[in-house]
């Protein structure tokens, strides 16, 4: 005998009916309900039913006719990306970034603020209020607007918001970001490791979106990692998924000295690179120019960062691995030597992709986690304006 769905059981099933209907919305076209039953695995009835509830919560609308069709033509329907606001912020060492997107995360503004690693707790946060203000001002967009906050933040983060643990920000251990943003934004605010969130942009929209298993390695003045598994950012038990380079005998901390030392006895104050704030595009370069001492340089850089990388690629076996960051720019120049550090090391060195994104891939990825937010208020039901 089969036991009749509880009421809690129904519930649960019209929630993720009305999920499935809204992926398939997002991802195409506006569908008739014909196609989107197709799509869903829903009978047609059900699909009415799931459509009737989108329309009235305000997460789906009916599309406009196809011009030209003759005769009565199906109704159609479309997902409302514009029906809210989402924010992505990325507080970085030197710049704090945000955007302001709809709830496709196509980006409507955005504002940068720059700073300094040395700026206190205090300035830092003021700096984050500017951004996110200009930012929204940008957009046309009030704060009670925004649905939900994404932030990427350096150092280790807890589930609650606030910064566990950061030896590259003055005073930045302990600050709660969450609190801080809602003052600023009275909405549901979620908070994660930059270098993780970079990985979730590259998931997303990057050079990584169609693999299901990925190192991401944020290569820069500063080192750090994010994993991929099975298509979805792995946090781990305690949210440090990754942090290898804490690990003294990794070399992360020291790997950038040998391109500092390169820098120091090479002072270049009029170079493009050194002009934009490019603290080792000067050794990037001579390297390019083909320079023993920068090439030596950046080898034994790329030597240190293979370690921590190989072990991460050994534990995961990655069908990829993918380069961001401030280095990633200059990527001709370190992907070979970091190629055969890895070919030592690994029984199977992965493909190496380099991202496209810049240095907009953090905040990429914070409206990504805000993005994460809103869905799952779609699966509980709930509506962030209500």
């Amino acid at each position: 005998m089969t036991e009749e769905p509880s009421g809690g059981d129904l519930s649960r099933l019209r929630q993720l009916n009305a999920m499935a209907a809204i992926r398939a919305l997002r991802d195409d076209k506006p569908l008739t309900l014909t196609e989107l039953a197709k799509r869903t695995g829903l009978s047609r009835a059900s699909t009415e039913d799931v459509i009737r509830e989108l329309i009235g919560r305000g997460w789906v609308a009916e599309a406009e006719p196809t011009a030209g069709t003759v005769g009565r033509p199906a109704r159609r329907y479309r997902f409302r990306a514009d029906a809210g606001r989402v924010l992505g912020v990325d507080i970085g060492g030197h710049t704090i970034r945000a955007l302001v997107t709809d709830l496709d995360g196509e980006v409507l503004d955005s504002a940068s603020v720059p700073v300094t690693p040395e700026l206190g707790r205090k300035e830092r946060l003021a700096a984050i209020d500017r951004c996110v203000v200009a930012a929204l001002a940008g957009a046309g967009t009030t704060p009670a607007e925004i649905w939900s906050t994404g932030v990427a933040t350096t150092g280790l983060v807890d589930g609650t918001g606030k910064v566990m643990l950061s030896d590259s920000l003055t005073e930045w251990t302990g600050v709660d970001l969450a609190d801080h943003l809602r003052r600023l934004v009275p909405a549901p605010v979620r908070v994660e490791n930059d270098s993780k969130l970079a990985a979730l942009a590259e998931s997303w929209r990057g050079v990584a979106r169609y693999a299901k298993d990925v190192v991401f390695l944020l290569a820069g003045v500063r080192t750090g990692t994010g994993l991929i598994i099975d298509g979805k950012l792995h946090r781990g038990f305690g949210n440090a998924a990754g942090e290898i380079g804490a690990l003294p005998a990794v070399g992360w901390l020291k790997a950038p000295d040998h391109l500092r030392a390169w820098t120091i006895s090479n002072p270049t104050t009029n170079s493009p690179a050194h002009a934009g704030g490019d603290e080792f595009g000067d050794v990037f370069e001579a390297a390019r120019q083909g320079d023993r001492s920068a090439i030596k340089a950046v080898r034994r850089y790329t030597r240190d960062i293979a370690i921590g990388v190989s072990a991460l690629i050994l534990t995961l076996d990655p069908e990829l691995l993918v380069i961001g960051g401030g280095f990633s720019r200059s990527a001709d120049v370190v992907i070979e030597p970091l190629r055969g550090e890895l070919d030592r090391w690994c029984l199977r060195t992965p493909e190496i992709r380099i991202s496209t994104f810049g240095d907009e891939g953090v905040v990429l990825g914070a409206v990504r986690l805000a993005l994460e937010e809103v869905e799952t208020s779609m699966i509980e039901g709930a509506n962030p304006l209500t």
